[in-house]
């Protein structure tokens, strides 16, 4: 159910309730006109001020002029009672009592709400003289006001859960926004650096050694050919990565770039987050090392212990000192907690640089 349906059941049932009641005073008509349109007066004005105050009790809000609505409708309540035989509060009163428990703190509007059946109970009994239509009318009170108030709680917890709701459908177009942001920066940032270093050494090539620059050319459009197919993975958002399949990848671009390169990887069996996570930390680390390093060896290494695996990729050139070597490493950082791990790049030794991530074996 919508807010806006809840409300308008509220609202209805409302309404049905306080004509119900209050339409009873009428019958005051059979004593005389006089005290009919008196009672009419009454049963307007009461009217009038409770459908204010549940107006914007449904709503969320408090009267524009409260507490004078509250008082008002109180007055409306309780001034007919020695202006005409027998009072007229007895069938008003459980309108007000919804009032006092929608508005007031509860430990307050209970404590109004028991006054009121006390009030009611005496002046009842005084003029009826009979316990059972005593108790009718002092029940009537609490069990009404209930009513309302359990009406203007059920409205307002629904149009709260259709705002909460929004706002996690909200939430949740913004982090899949965030992970194709992610994974683009992480998976094209690799291959369009080894587009851009296989087409210079193609055009390098052309001239001297035409059948290793058709090699390098080949490699190119496989490299292109996988980053069409990352492309189309984090559209549909699967990405199957192996922490293996990057080392090698990584291993031969760096070859092919003039990098001496050495891999040790320990035989360790990963959960899928977890090598997930460390291939792309392989791959971040790779992409910023010919990005921003001029690096002439590179090191990947993986240790198990007490549950953890730990990744090194560390390499003989630093970035520049201009800033961090690219922005994906607050990627890697998500992703390692993911895994229940952490990451951390620094420099390391005398121009070196080390990207290092743990996470859970």
């Amino acid at each position: 159910m919508t807010s806006s349906s809840a409300g308008r059941l509220a609202s209805v049932l409302i309404t049905a309730v306080s004509f119900a009641y209050t339409v009873i005073a009428l019958t005051y008509f059979e004593w005389s006109a006089g005290y009919g349109a008196a009672a009419g007066v009454a049963v307007l004005a009461v009217i009038s001020t409770h459908y204010l105050n549940m107006r914007a009790g449904l709503s969320g809000r408090r009267p524009p002029l409260f507490p004078l609505t509250l008082a008002l409708q109180a007055v409306a309540t309780y001034l007919p009672d020695p202006l005409l035989p027998g009072g007229m509060s007895s069938v008003s009163a459980p309108l007000l009592a919804g009032t006092l428990l929608v508005f007031l703190p509860l430990r307050w509007g209970g404590a109004l709400v028991g006054l009121m059946m006390a009030y009611e109970g005496v002046a009842i009994w005084v003029i009826f003289n009979m316990w059972v239509v005593t108790l009718f009318y002092v029940v009537t009170i609490p069990t009404t006001g209930a009513m309302i108030y359990a009406l203007v709680r059920f409205t307002r917890v629904t149009a709260d859960l259709e705002q909460a709701r929004a706002e996690l459908a909200d939430a949740a177009v913004l982090k899949e926004r965030l992970r194709i942001s992610r994974d683009l920066h992480d998976g094209l940032g690799r291959s369009l650096t080894a587009i851009a270093l296989k087409g210079d050494l193609a055009s390098r090539l052309l001239e001297r050694d035409p059948v290793a620059a058709r090699t390098e050319v080949g490699e190119l459009v496989q490299v292109a050919r996988e980053a069409a197919q990352d492309v189309r993975q984090v559209a549909r958002g699967y990405r199957a990565m192996s922490l293996t399949g990057e080392v090698d990848r990584a291993v031969a671009l760096l070859e092919s770039s003039g990098i001496g390169v050495q891999a040790h990887l320990a035989d360790v069996a990963l959960p899928g987050r977890s090598e997930e996570a460390l291939a792309w930390a392989v791959r971040e680390a790779v992409t910023n090392l010919l990005r921003h390093s001029r690096a002439t060896t590179c090191t990947i290494t993986t240790s198990a212990k007490d549950g953890r695996l730990r990744l090194e990729v560390a390499n003989d050139g630093a970035p520049p000192a201009s800033g961090p070597p690219g922005g994906g490493l607050t990627g890697l950082a998500e992703r390692a907690a993911q895994a229940g791990g952490s990451c951390t790049a620094a420099p390391a030794g005398a121009g070196g640089f080390l990207l290092a991530m743990e996470v859970t074996a």
